[in-house]
């Protein structure tokens, strides 16, 4: 039976992979809308190869170009945010949301909206919006499907248990290209970015060098599988083998073990309740030779203790800490703060006065992060 699918961000990096195993199974999916941000080129590209009705770019300014590119092609071409809500909000059976960023925070609602099942890659979603997109998704019926590789591998691992039978929930990381790094104010972009394991883009690599992005999956962890926060652990596990692991009341202990390719996890996603093929080379113990893991170094990398602290105040604070870190991240990027600055920053703006209120809809949730976002960029700004 062929299954309609809506990819958001389709020419990044979960975007591509999700296409790569479409591309391997075209019988099976009917491509509806695909989007990105001002990527137009490869947009149009895709969005012929797939013969999709829609494309969407988040850029106004590149629509003429889409249109152009789109030519002949019978794809209907548009841009803007509000282009991609609707874009979003069409009936289809899976909507792959990988908008990086609060970018996606829209589209990932007018896919709940519609009621579908969405594989969730936009882990803003959940992070600045956790209690406003669970509300939406038990509002509407939705099915929220986790891609990333260590929520993924919790979902997997409760697939016959039950959430109360749960002791611990742990999450892995690889500890990013820096773990051994003594200097850390002085690491560059392409350090940063030099991920050992995992082929991401740039925002996600930097996060996973300040160990930022398992912050964030911790508050993710936390609406997901709402076990409590104090039952959510993270160790660092280098050689990213295991993806995660739930620890059940009897003393049993399952984990997720795959290879570093997130074609494993979106596969997972794309094929559920059942399976499907991806070409992905099996895992060989033998050759890996040796697990090893360490708990995470909160002095050095103390994106997780704020993290936590965060998710622990809980209201507009996750929010603020997501908002903060993107600008931050950028201002890095860019060459204009130091590296070892980020968590800095970060916590500066969630000290920075009183938390506002806890948003209780999206248009809350935009306000607090375009609110946080110019707190970051004032403290960033020269004295």
């Amino acid at each position: 039976m062929t299954r309609s699918i809506t990819i958001l961000g389709a020419t990044g990096s979960v975007g591509e992979q999700t296409l790569d195993l479409v591309r391997r199974n075209r019988d099976d999916w009917r491509v509806v809308a695909l989007t990105a941000n001002g990527n137009v080129e490869g947009l149009a590209r895709l969005a012929r190869e797939f013969g999709a009705q829609i494309a969407v770019v988040a850029d106004e300014t590149c629509l003429d170009d889409l249109r152009a590119a789109l030519d002949g092609s019978g794809i209907e071409a548009a841009a803007g945010s509000s282009a991609l809500c609707e874009a979003a909000s069409r009936p289809v059976d899976m909507t792959v949301a990988a908008i990086v960023g609060c970018a996606g925070l829209g589209p990932v609602m007018a896919a709940i909206e519609q009621g579908g099942t969405i594989a969730l890659a936009n882990k803003e979603a959940l992070v600045s919006a956790g209690e406003v997109m669970t509300a939406a998704v038990a509002r509407h019926g939705a099915t929220l499907l986790p891609v990333d590789s260590e929520h993924n591998a919790i979902f997997q691992c409760l697939q016959g248990g039950r959430i109360e039978d749960v002791r611990f929930i742990t999450l892995t990381a690889s500890g990013g290209p820096l773990r051994l790094v003594e200097d850390l104010g002085s690491v560059t972009p392409e350090q940063a970015v030099a991920h050992p394991n995992w082929d991401m883009g740039a925002k996600i690599s930097v996060d996973s060098a300040t160990m930022f992005n398992k912050g964030l999956e911790l508050i993710e962890a936390h609406h997901l599988f709402p076990v409590g926060l104090d039952r959510i652990r993270i160790v660092v596990h280098p050689q990213s083998v295991i993806h995660s692991m739930v620890e059940y009341r009897d003393g049993s202990t399952l984990a997720q073990l795959g290879p570093s390719d997130m074609r494993v996890p979106i596969a997972s996603c794309l094929a559920w309740p059942q399976r499907m093929d991806t070409p992905c080379k099996p895992l060989d113990l033998a050759a890996i030779g040796e697990l090893s893991f360490f708990a995470p170094d909160e002095q050095r990398f103390p994106a997780t203790r704020l993290a936590r602290a965060a998710a622990e105040h809980g209201g507009a604070a996750p929010a603020v800490l997501n908002a903060a870190n993107e600008i931050a991240v950028a201002a890095f990027l860019a060459r204009k703060i130091a590296f070892s600055r980020i968590p800095v920053v970060v916590e500066s703006v969630l000290s920075n006065g009183e938390l506002p209120a806890a948003p209780r809809t999206l248009e809350d949730v935009l306000r607090v992060d375009q609110d946080a976002r110019r707190c970051a960029t004032r403290l960033l700004e020269p004295a």
